[in-house]
């Protein structure tokens, strides 16, 4: 995840790293789906009615390297929209225009 600079200020001076429900959003939030159905259910339904009650700006969904996509969630009038990307995509992100990344560059990290 990355923290807004008001989350980062509510966690100065914590001894754990917790987000609470009471904290500000982050502004992005990456899931990593691992295979199984309960996991997708968890990634693509569950949290994102979740992560929108929390008015998290982004959230972007990263599939096992099987299906080998990416999928960007933007929030929008507290809603997503949805965006798919995959192998040399290049992703586009509203909350962080600057990145330069493709899917495959996301998904060859660790290999």
């Amino acid at each position: 995840m990355v923290l807004s600079v008001e989350a980062r200020e509510a966690l100065r001076g914590a001894s754990r790293g917790t987000i609470t429900p009471d904290m500000p959003a982050q502004l992005l939030v990456i899931e990593v789906v691992s295979p199984g159905q309960a996991n997708e259910d968890r990634d693509y339904r569950y949290k994102r009615s979740e992560y929108a009650s929390r008015g998290i700006a982004e959230y972007w969904i990263v599939e096992h390297p099987l299906r080998a996509s990416l999928t960007v969630l933007t929030l929008v009038n507290g809603r997503y929209q949805e965006a798919v990307f995959q192998g040399a995509d290049a992703i586009r992100s509203v909350t962080f225009p600057f990145l330069n990344l493709t899917v495959d560059q996301v998904l060859s990290v660790g290999i």
